[in-house]
């Protein structure tokens, strides 16, 4: 146990650092839209749980030393893997299949074959320990649930160290070495723990060759329900990301802090579990009572935060924030904390403030709504071990075959959850549904609770249908809950399905006395209605460079402003727009049903333009057209996946998109998007963060666009939307681009962004806390 629990607590470790680095590379193959997303994800869990049926089988025939050594080989197999893995994820899938027009089952299931090798080995691992370790049946729960426990809390901290420390520190391939050579550890680990366990030492199980002992009555049952409950916990876990996504306003780092979240309730709940599976009679009702108990808390302290905001005092900055455009800027806020305890908060009361939100944000709130219900997840697993396990001699099974069940639940839960619950019902509706399978599981331990008590089942009936209307008063309706958490209590515009939230919400307009519908994604403000702001630019001035912008794409929606500016030019015959949040032209539809703007009117109408949904960057490898202009929408660096369109290979990919003498465009947030985007292109040009990219010059003819900016057609189309085209572009006009030719020194730009290394996404080139700074610079 002295080894052996520190291994099992570095191997969980391991296996959520790979998550992290293996699902966001595979998004280059399979895109970065929910469909991949969920296929990865149930490919990820369906792997754990090949492994953990085949581990209860194997563990059952061997003995304890066999297990300790076939532990050591899984460990050493996943190491093997993941030395490999990269080559395989990218230079083999993305660049060698990533172009080819692959039906989506294939993908899928190149996705599982993929995958399936190393969760499998990482699935064995729990059944193979928790049969080497349990001599004495009275101490299995104990064991089983402290193994468990040990590993999950190693998986919390595997997520959160990926991104905020080996990722920033030395990119994928870097972090996914460090993961191997773990695990290269942990079977060094159980092979000493092997070699020290004498043979025969303990009683061996039934021989392979006898007939395998029978399950024992009514284990069928707790499969079934042990099933559900995966389908349940997986099911909530997209529902509270969904929910915390929107609260936080996401960025790069709130998946891992999120999942941490989640795990550590599970691992320090299993650890809990332990003491309450040694001291309770009835394990088996326990367990049910702790089901049930999950999805209703999930609900009942929603609606209590719900319900508290704009209307408890203390959270009146929450408020404030939830209805606030800009995302929290995490460096800022890491740095002000750094700055607290370096003076023992000697910091202005702004650094204080800042701290107090991200406390709030990435502390309380997910504390609240997530740990609770997560630790009841971890004390049922020792309890239902305590139920179950009867005999030494199938213990391994009953592991593996309840744990392949979770698992199989799990996978359930993430496809019909994220792929048709959202879709159809939303997300409060499904959590309403959850609810109502806890009060199933209620229903089921007071029943039995009750049994043989006279009027104990209809009291038991009785509670489940009180337990049932207050969790459906509890739980708030949709409109309700988007519009509390975008910070109003007015009603908003919304659409939501899997692969994202969409909201559309009438604010103060940036002009005194005006008014303007702000468009939010996932919570974050991303554009504004009406148009003619700096999106509209983004997108009108590079096709009025252009000197024939036939076919145009443009990828992200938003308000529809970008799309909107690249149409100004009687030449524009084709206009594809690719979004990855479907909803948002659902809401940009309902609003023009209702007040509308006259420039949303004649996009949505404009018979140029065509929308397609899914991952952009995957759009453009699949496709085989070219395009006079390809720009994506401004999107912020620090955004989770940003850097699948900041990379230099990205570049690269709109490079070989465009007939010849066509334009890249991006908006170039940092100078490092700056020289990525110049190491890509031959000619380029940048006016303020507007950067174009040709492989022919770029010619910045001042005449020549005046006379573009003054074509009839040009100054009625932006004027229909209320837009000066000559006041729009007026500071381009006036402004003195920067050119690069191929005679520009490239070979000096090397602090990039690459696809294997995001380094603006995971705000590469600050400390931990704070920004690194030339030596001998004073910190003022």
């Amino acid at each position: 146990m002295v080894v052996l629990l520190p291994a099992f607590f570095v191997s969980g470790f391991c296996a959520l650092l790979y998550q992290m680095i293996w699902q966001r590379v595979l998004t280059f193959f399979g895109g970065a839209d929910v469909y991949s997303v969920t296929i990865i994800v149930a490919a990820f869990m369906a792997g754990l749980g090949v492994g953990s049926l085949a581990g209860g089988l194997v563990a059952d025939r061997l003995t304890p030393r066999g297990c300790l050594l076939a532990f050591a080989a899984a460990e050493a197999a996943i190491a093997v893997f993941a030395l490999v893995s990269l080559p395989l994820f990218y230079d083999f899938l993305y660049l060698r299949l990533g172009a080819a027009a692959l039906p989506e089952l294939a993908r899928a299931a190149l996705l599982f074959a993929t995958l399936l090798v190393p969760t499998t080995g990482m699935g064995l691992s729990l059944p193979l320990l928790a049969r080497a370790l349990t001599t004495d049946l009275g101490v299995s729960a104990d064991r089983i649930g402290g193994l468990y426990g040990w590993n999950t809390l190693g998986a919390a901290a595997g997520a959160p160290f990926a991104v905020f420390v080996l990722v920033r520190l030395v990119g994928f391939t870097g972090t996914v070495y460090v993961g191997a050579a773990l695990n290269l550890l942990c079977a060094l680990a159980g092979l000493f723990a092997g070699l020290r366990t004498p043979r025969g030492s303990v009683a061996l199980p039934v021989a392979p060759e006898a007939p395998a002992p029978a399950m024992p009555r009514g284990i069928g049952r707790w499969i079934a329900l042990y099933a559900v409950s995966g389908f349940v916990a997986l099911s909530l876990e997209i529902v509270w990301f969904r929910l915390l996504g929107t609260i936080l306003k996401s960025n790069a780092f709130t998946f891992a802090i999120l999942l941490s979240l989640y795990l550590l309730g599970v691992g320090g709940g299993a650890l809990v579990g332990r003491r309450l599976a040694r001291r309770t009679a009835r394990p088996e009702r326990l367990f049910l009572l702790l089901q049930g108990c999950i999805p209703l808390y999930a609900c009942v302290s929603l609606g209590a935060l719900v319900f508290a905001l704009g209307r408890v005092g203390a959270l009146d900055d929450l408020w404030r924030y939830l209805g606030s455009y800009e995302p929290l800027d995490l460096g800022a806020a890491l740095r002000a904390l750094q700055r607290i305890v370096i003076t023992g908060g000697g910091v202005a009361p702004w650094a204080r403030d800042l701290v107090a939100r991200f406390a709030t944000l990435y502390g309380l709130v997910p504390l609240f709504l997530i740990v609770p219900p997560t630790l009841l997840m971890g004390m049922s697993f020792p309890v239902l071990q305590r139920a179950v396990q009867v005999d030494l001699e199938s213990l391994g099974r009953r592991v593996g075959f309840l744990q392949a069940a979770n698992i199989a639940g799990s996978t359930a839960g993430s496809v019909v959850t994220g792929l048709l619950l959202l879709d159809v019902l939303g997300t409060a509706a499904t959590l309403r549904i959850l609810g109502g399978v806890g009060v199933v599981f209620l229903l089921l331990g007071s029943g039995a609770l009750a049994r043989g008590e006279p009027g104990g089942r209809r009291l038991a009936r009785a509670g489940g249908v009180a337990l049932s209307a207050l969790m459906l008063l509890a739980s708030p309706a949709a409109p309700a809950l988007w519009s509390r958490l975008h910070g109003t209590t007015a009603g908003v515009l919304f659409a939501e399905d899997g692969s994202g939230l969409s909201v559309l919400k009438e604010e103060e307009g940036r002009a005194p006395g005006t008014r303007e519908t702000v468009v939010y994604v996932n919570g974050i403000g991303q554009s504004q209605l009406p148009f003619g702001g700096y999106h509209t630019l983004l997108g009108a001035f590079p096709v009025l460079l252009h000197p024939d912008p036939k076919h145009v794409v443009v990828i992200g929606l938003g308000s529809g402003d970008t799309l909107f500016g690249t149409g100004g030019r009687a030449e524009t015959e084709r206009m594809d727009c690719i979004e990855i949040i479907a909803p948002q032209l659902r809401t940009l539809r309902e609003l023009d049903r209702g007040a509308g703007d006259a420039g949303l009117r004649g996009l949505l109408r404009d018979r140029r333009v065509s929308f397609r949904f899914g991952d952009g960057r995957a759009f453009l490898m699949r496709s085989e057209e070219r395009a006079d202009v390809v720009q994506a929408d401004a999107l912020r660096p620090t955004s989770a996946y940003s850097g699948n369109l900041y990379s230099l290979e990205y570049f690269e990919l709109v490079r070989s998109r465009l007939r010849e003498g066509g334009f890249g465009v991006t908006w170039g947030p940092t100078k490092r998007t700056r020289d990525t985007f110049v190491r890509a292109f031959p000619h380029a040009l940048a006016i303020g963060d507007i950067l174009i990219g040709s492989d022919r010059p770029i010619a910045f003819d001042v005449a020549a666009l005046r006379r573009r900016i003054e074509d009839p057609h040009t100054v009625a189309y932006y004027a229909r939307a209320g837009i000066d085209v000559r006041a729009l572009l007026a500071p381009v006009l006036e402004a003195h681009p920067k050119v690069y030719d191929p005679g520009f020194d490239r070979a000096a730009l090397t602090d990039l962004n690459n696809d294997l290394f995001p380094r603006d996404e995971y705000l590469v080139g600050e400390t931990l806390f704070g920004p690194r700074r030339p030596a001998g610079r004073r910190d003022q």
